[in-house]
């Protein structure tokens, strides 16, 4: 297979030089040119046709926005990651990025000019890259994709949703925004969210989320009420979990050792959710790399809940969901616009609560 093809955007010329050395280091990526700013960028883009844009946010005449809103006007699917500075200014300038359609992103150190400071961030750079246009060139190479089938029989009548979990990585909070802002106002269940970012941004998300969607979003807390129609999003770099305490249901932070890499992690909270609403559960897993949520989703199903995952065609990265739909754990592979639809004709009055269906 031929490298990838990656296109660097970066008004520093010591950062572009950098970058070039340390990626033509690896023998599966190409640099096939750098730009200087986003209108020299967007000629690029056309002219050499690459499987990826390394993307600076400042930058003069034309910036990272103006230049993600362009290339997502009129470039389908290209990946952009965004490649920005590790600070307050360019936490809020990085979120607002991925809820423009980036598909992810890797904070620039501040000892960048320097090669040891490169070397830090080396492997999680190439990681990312191969994971955002290599995935994209494997699915486009696959002329059937994975069968938007459940793998076991629905009920004809849904059992009614008490709780709804969204694991989420590469690409989830641009998916997220869409799945929220879909939900209705009166949405009947509390949704709790893991997606894998710093604390700093999990803080941003979810204040950009609570502007866009219906139902009222914030971060997590120690204590917090999981109440029907009430969105949590866990925090950055801290594990969320559910606690019953006879009538109440309560959110708990821990900083437990992180499960295959990730805290927080979506294992953790799907199974917490597992104990506590057994079958009223329902999971939805969206685009992500790694294997987050896999075991988590096999809980939920050993207790007789649902679950629901992104397919290929929309996930920014099909690992997350990939893994749940490959291990059979899946109930539906859903596009990402229909299963805020499919969550809430489940969670609707007349489905049958799940006391019934326990008893039966």
């Amino acid at each position: 297979m031929p490298p990838i093809r990656v296109l660097l955007v970066d008004d520093a010329v010591v950062v572009r030089r950098l970058l070039v050395e340390t990626l033509a280091a690896d023998p599966e990526i190409e640099v096939v040119g750098t730009a200087p700013n986003g209108r020299v960028a967007l000629a690029k883009v056309e002219q050499l046709q690459p499987d990826l844009v390394l993307l600076d946010l400042e930058m003069p005449e034309l910036d990272g926005f103006q230049t993600l809103r362009a290339l997502r006007a009129n470039v389908r699917g290209l990946p952009v990651l965004i490649f920005s500075s590790l600070s307050e200014r360019g936490a809020i300038a990085t979120v607002d990025a991925l809820t423009l359609g980036a598909s992810d992103y890797l904070l620039k150190p501040s000892g960048l000019s320097d090669t040891g400071g490169l070397t830090r961030v080396r492997a999680d750079l190439v990681a990312k890259i191969k994971a955002l246009a290599g995935g994209r060139r494997a699915a486009a190479r696959r002329p059937v994709p994975v069968a938007a089938v459940p793998t076991r029989t629905l009920e004809a009548t849904p059992r009614r949703v008490e709780v709804v979990g969204i694991a989420a990585s590469t690409g989830g909070p641009n998916a997220l925004a869409a799945l929220l802002a879909a939900l209705p106002a009166d949405f009947p269940a509390p949704v709790l969210i893991v997606q894998h970012m710093p604390a700093a941004f999990t803080r941003l998300l979810a204040t950009r989320l609570a502007q866009e969607c219906r139902l009222p979003v914030a971060e997590g807390f120690e204590d917090a009420p999981v109440e029907p129609g009430r969105v949590w999003l866990a925090p950055g770099g801290r594990h969320l979990s559910v606690v019953r305490e006879g009538t109440r249901t309560r959110l708990h932070l821990s900083d437990g050792p992180p499960e295959h890499s990730c805290r927080p992690a979506a294992n953790l909270l799907f199974r917490s959710l597992a104990r506590v609403y057994g079958a009223g559960t329902v999971a939805a897993v969206l685009s992500g790399m790694g294997q987050d949520g896999l075991e988590g989703a096999r809980a939920i199903r050993e207790a007789g809940g649902w679950v629901v995952v992104q397919d290929e065609a929309t996930s920014v990265v099909w690992g997350m969901p990939g893994q749940v739909a490959e291990a059979g754990l899946a109930d539906r592979v859903l596009p990402l616009g229909a299963i805020p639809t499919e969550l809430h004709r489940r969670a609707q009055p007349d489905a049958v609560p799940v006391a019934t269906v326990r008893s039966a």
